[in-house]
C-alpha cells in the first residue's frame, strides 16, 4: 500500500510562486507515473500535471502550460509540483496521486493511490 502526503500549499498573492511536494511511502515508487490533480469547491477534480516513471515524460494541462511544472527524484520518492505566475483562478485543493504503470495519464480513474490534498489559495 503506497501512502502519499502532499506539502508546500498556503495563501500567496497572484503573480506569485510555490512549490508543492508529494512524498511517497510504503511502494515502489520509481515503478509509478505520479500526477498532480486539483479541486476547487464546487468543481470536479482535474488534471494539472503527471510524469512518468522515469520523469522522461511530462505533461500538463493547457490552463498551468508555461507556468506549473511538474519533476520528481526517485531516490527521495518525491514528486513536485512548481507553481509559477499563480492566478486566482489556481485557487484549489491539490492532489497528488500515484499510478501502478510507468507511464502517466490525465485520467483521474487510472490513479490507484491519493494523498489527502493541499490547499493552494490565490489572492487577487
Amino acid at each position: 500500500q503506497v501512502q502519499l502526503e502532499e506539502s508546500g500549499g498556503g495563501l500567496v498573492q497572484a503573480g506569485g510562486s510555490l512549490r508543492l511536494s508529494c512524498a511517497a511511502s510504503g511502494g515502489t515508487f520509481s515503478s509509478y507515473a505520479m500526477g498532480w490533480f486539483r479541486q476547487a469547491p464546487g468543481k470536479e477534480r482535474e488534471f494539472v500535471a503527471s510524469v512518468s516513471w522515469s520523469g522522461d515524460a511530462e505533461y500538463s494541462a493547457d490552463s498551468v502550460k508555461g507556468r506549473f511544472t511538474i519533476s520528481r527524484a526517485n531516490a527521495k520518492n518525491t514528486v513536485y509540483l512548481q507553481m509559477n505566475n499563480l492566478k486566482p483562478g489556481d485557487t484549489a485543493v491539490y492532489y497528488c496521486a500515484a499510478r501502478r504503470f510507468p507511464y502517466s495519464s490525465s485520467d483521474v480513474n487510472r490513479y490507484d493511490y491519493w494523498g489527502q490534498g493541499t490547499q493552494v489559495t490565490v489572492s487577487s
